[in-house]
Formats: structure tokens, C-alpha cells, sequence
């Protein structure tokens, strides 16, 4: 039964490291703390439903991120390039009125009840994991999270343009001055982390029911993740993503009536041992 609960967390480790990727990214070169990544993520979701009605989850899986992509370039472009050089009070309000108009365009569109997708035929069975089935989906979602976690730190580290938005995000003045355009740069990473957003909704909807709440519910995980990981830090993020998973999952478990405080816990505890986070605040 505890294989059943780690692998539990493991799985929603997966799911946070598509949706703090994102939100990583958008700080590490906009400074921008966008509390309106978790709408952008319940509008990935969404879409990924009405897509894969009108055809399958596969379609679903490539074109609303996609979609998303340009819901970010077209965010970047009228408003964190705006809000970059503002106060943080300017950012949260912003940020979180982009969220309220979001979630109400959301419930204006598909309505308030809960919806659902369901899982591809392909990943529609159980597999055993140590001796115990699990759903071969969730398993599904391991595998999108390494291959984000894999796919993003080779970008980073190994490819001229990650050479670049890691130069944007620690002087992006000196790295224009090199001759990069760094507003076509940001632009282009807000977009990828917007698209890793909805990404992470298209994945989590054919096992989280989508409502106009889901936005709160993971987003409050999200910025604990992006805090005890290290701001714009994108290997603390992983890090952090994988403990808090486990945290969630056995917390829901062995002690259900502080689940709700335990996140908390856990980012009190990690400022006090490391006020920089895990990783600092490097790229």
C-alpha cells in the first residue's frame, strides 16, 4: 500500500514539474510572479477537452499547447513585457485580475460543473508496479514529467538559445548588448512556459476533474514549489516538485487533517534551512 501512496506522489511530482517549468521560466527572464499561470493552466485543460471531443486526446496532447503557446507570446507582448520594470504590488494585481478574468471567460464558455476526459484506449489499463497494478496512464505522466525535466535542462544547457535565455535571465542588458534580441527571447520562453502550462492541464485531465476551481487548487502548490525550489531556479523546481508530491500524497494519507497546512510546512522549513531555496535563484 505505501508503494501505491509514493508512486501517488510521484505522479503529482510530474504533474508539478510541467506546470512550475512554466512559471520558472516566465520569472527567470520577465521577473514577473504571474498569479495567473494556474487559470493558464485550467485553460490548457479545457481546451485539451474540447479538442479531444471533436477528435482524441492525442490531438488534444499537441494542439492546445500549442494553442497556449500564442495565449503567452500575445500575454508577453501586451503585458509582463509592461510589467517587468513595475513595482510587485503592480505584478500581483495585474497578475491576479489576468486570473479572475480568465477563470470567468472559463466558466462563461464550458460552464461551472465538473467535466472530464478520458484516458486514451492505449493507456486505458493497469501494469504492476512492484507486485501492485496501477493505472498505466499515471504512469503515462511520470514519463511526460522526465521527459520535460530531461528535455528543458538539455535545451538549457546545450543549445546556443538556452545559452541565451540563461544569459537574458541573469543581465539581460548585457546580453542585448550582445546582440541578442531579448524582448523576441522573453517573449519566445513565456510562450513555451504559458504552452508547458496548458501542457500540464491536457495531462491532468483524465484524472482530475476539470472545474473552474482547479486553477486555486494547484497553484498554491505551484508558487511552494517555485519558492522552496529557488526562484527562476529550474533544477529546484524539479526538486522541489518530487518533495512536495510526497508530501501531498502521504499527508492525504497518514495525517488527512493537517494535508492542507503541510505544504506550508514544508516551505517554513526549507526557508529556515535555505532562505535562497534549494538551488539558489540561478537559471
Amino acid at each position: 500500500m505505501l508503494t501505491i501512496h509514493l508512486f501517488n506522489g510521484l505522479v503529482y511530482g510530474a504533474l508539478l514539474i510541467v506546470m512550475c517549468s512554466g512559471l520558472a521560466l516566465i520569472y527567470g527572464l520577465r521577473r514577473v510572479v504571474n498569479f495567473a499561470h494556474g487559470s493558464l493552466y485550467m485553460l490548457g485543460a479545457y481546451l485539451g477537452y474540447s479538442i479531444a471531443t471533436h477528435s482524441n486526446f492525442w490531438v488534444a496532447l499537441l494542439a492546445a499547447p500549442a494553442l497556449m503557446a500564442v495565449v503567452g507570446v500575445l500575454l508577453d507582448r501586451w503585458g509582463f513585457r509592461l510589467l517587468q520594470d513595475r513595482d510587485p504590488l503592480t505584478v500581483v494585481l495585474v497578475t491576479f485580475g489576468l486570473l479572475l478574468v480568465i477563470e470567468d471567460f472559463v466558466q462563461t464558455t464550458w460552464g461551472k460543473g465538473n467535466l472530464s476526459v478520458p484516458a486514451p484506449d492505449l493507456l486505458s489499463r493497469s501494469v504492476e508496479l512492484l507486485g501492485a497494478p496501477v493505472p498505466a496512464y499515471r504512469v503515462a505522466v511520470v514519463a511526460v514529467g522526465a521527459l520535460v525535466a530531461l528535455g528543458l535542462s538539455l535545451w538549457l544547457r546545450h543549445s546556443k538559445l538556452g545559452l541565451f535565455v540563461r544569459a537574458a535571465s541573469t543581465d539581460p542588458t548585457t546580453t542585448a548588448m550582445q546582440g541578442v534580441n531579448t524582448d523576441a527571447l522573453s517573449a519566445g520562453v513565456v510562450g513555451l512556459g504559458t504552452a508547458l502550462a496548458g501542457l500540464a492541464g491536457v495531462v491532468a485531465a483524465p484524472f482530475l476533474a476539470l472545474s473552474p476551481a482547479m486553477s486555486s487548487d494547484v497553484l498554491i502548490d505551484s508558487f511552494v514549489v517555485v519558492v522552496i525550489g529557488g526562484l527562476g531556479s529550474l533544477a529546484g523546481a524539479f526538486v522541489a516538485a518530487l518533495v512536495l508530491g510526497q508530501v501531498q500524497a502521504l499527508g492525504a494519507v497518514y495525517l488527512p487533517d493537517l494535508s492542507a497546512v503541510l505544504p506550508f510546512a514544508l516551505m517554513v522549513a526549507i526557508l529556515l534551512w535555505k532562505p535562497a531555496g534549494f538551488a539558489g535563484s540561478r537559471t
